[in-house]
């Protein structure tokens, strides 16, 4: 199966991450059954990783490519493309794993997640504020 990519919010539609990029998302892990194993959200710190370099499970890498800044959706990932027959440290293999998650910003646009209000910076500047 791969990844498959649920659209839950459409993002901005235009602002897509590209290969090398840094990517910011959100995210919520929870396995098949819905038991949460993982999230950023949970933490209040979310998750950077640069885009189709082999730093995240492959179902990320080819699921987040598909979708754009601000968009929210669900990925499900098939064992092959997350912790296959070996697993990982707290993590169960031959698992389909889902996550919910949210693009926040690439390295070239940042956008910031807050209480569902969403502020626009660049270069560490807030521009604004979209409630």
């Amino acid at each position: 199966m791969g990844v498959e990519v649920e659209q839950i919010i459409p993002g901005d539609g235009s602002t897509f991450p590209k290969v090398g990029q840094t990517v910011v998302v959100h995210y919520t892990g929870t396995l098949e059954n819905g038991v949460k194993f993982d999230s950023s959200r949970d933490r209040g710190v979310p998750f950077k990783f640069r885009l189709g370099k082999g730093e995240v499970i492959k179902g990320w890498d080819q699921g987040v490519a598909q979708m754009c800044v601000g968009e929210r959706a669900r990925l499900v990932c098939s064992p092959d493309f997350a912790y296959g027959s070996r697993g990982h440290p707290g993590i169960y293999p031959f698992f389909y794993y889902i996550y919910s998650t949210c693009i926040i910003c690439t390295n070239s646009f940042l956008l910031y997640l807050y209480f569902y209000k969403l502020f626009i910076t660049v270069n560490g500047h807030i521009l604004g504020l979209v409630t």
